[in-house]
């Protein structure tokens, strides 16, 4: 098969520009607000080229207010380590995972078309042979980044998925615009999450860090009691993470079938710098991971298009201080 990458960069108006950053792919974008650096795909030279997480919409830096809100919370980077990766940063569930076989391909929107290479199990944390990565497109403008990926694959399934990364004029936001359309034979059906790697202003994670979340929360995992409270509609921190410790919490519940519970935030009560998180689809699941430089809410939405169908969301990202 024709492994084809073609990343078509398009300056659109004259105060578009590119990052300082000259190692990778990446562009710089500016309300005047909120100041970003994306790291954009790119599957010889681009920072990220791990098959876990999508290659689209990978955020190295944001600035609002003074205050930073992502950076490098991993230890030892290494372009294809699945959690090398920085920003709000999605993954999608793989497609057609199950009825492939061995050898055959399977689909990782935002990724590619991907080899499967046994009979266990899907894992996130291997690293797949890339069959087909589709044609990826990125437009930028002065305050957005527009990332296209169009996949057709001999398994049936097919796809053009659309990201736009979007600082809102005059306001403290930015917003992830989504759209998966379906251009195979068979359908697409899907979670994905977003796992919000935040640092803000590289407060570790402990005490300074608070999660607030629109309903009472309830749940079981490892960490609860011992590094941090689940009390009413908020995660509190009890200590600082050690190095190589880690909170999880499988699935976090309480939240309705509707998307006003799509709400989070997450805060830094030191520097009194937030986030809010809102997305336009309900919850289909909610996750919480911490290690000792970053904790993430982790929140799922189902995504279901049939041939000739399109399937949109957004995500909205409120910076604040309080």
């Amino acid at each position: 098969m024709k492994k084809t990458l073609l990343l078509g960069l398009v300056l659109l108006g004259w105060n578009s520009y590119a990052s300082p950053n000259e190692e990778f792919p990446s562009a710089s974008i500016s309300n005047n607000i909120v100041n970003a650096t994306l790291l954009l795909p790119n599957q010889e030279k681009g920072y990220y080229q791990a098959t876990r997480f999508d290659w689209s919409g990978v955020i190295e830096s944001l600035e609002y207010d003074g205050h930073s809100y992502f950076g490098q919370w991993f230890k030892n980077y290494n372009p294809k380590t699945h959690d090398a990766i920085k920003g709000p940063v999605e993954e999608f569930e793989p497609i057609g995972y199950d009825d492939a076989k061995v050898g055959d391909e399977f689909i990782k929107i935002g990724v590619g078309a991907l080899s499967k290479t046994s009979d266990k199990p899907y894992s996130s944390f291997v690293l797949y042979d890339i069959k087909n990565p589709g044609i990826w497109k990125v437009k930028t403008k002065k305050d957005e980044v527009q990332f296209t990926q169009e996949l057709k694959d001999q398994s049936g399934y097919g796809y053009i998925y659309t990201k736009t990364v979007h600082l809102v004029r005059g306001k403290p936001e930015l917003v992830l615009e989504h759209s998966v359309k379906n251009t195979g034979t068979k359908n697409i059906e899907t979670n994905v999450y977003d796992h919000n790697f935040f640092i803000i202003d590289g407060e570790p994670t402990g005490p300074n860090i608070r999660i607030k979340f629109p309903f009472d929360i309830s749940g079981t995992g490892r960490g609860i009691g011992t590094l941090a409270d689940l009390k009413s509609k908020e995660i509190n921190f009890l200590r600082a993470l050690n190095d190589r410790e880690d909170m999880y919490i499988g699935s976090l519940n309480g939240y309705a079938n509707d998307a006003t519970d799509y709400d989070i935030r997450i805060e830094n009560t030191k520097s009194k710098a937030g986030v809010r998180i809102r997305g336009d689809q309900p919850l289909s699941k909610l996750v919480f991971w911490a290690n000792p430089n970053t904790a993430c809410p982790e929140p799922y939405i189902h995504i279901e298009a049939k041939p000739g169908q399109e399937f949109k969301w957004n995500i909205h990202y409120e910076f604040y201080t309080f």
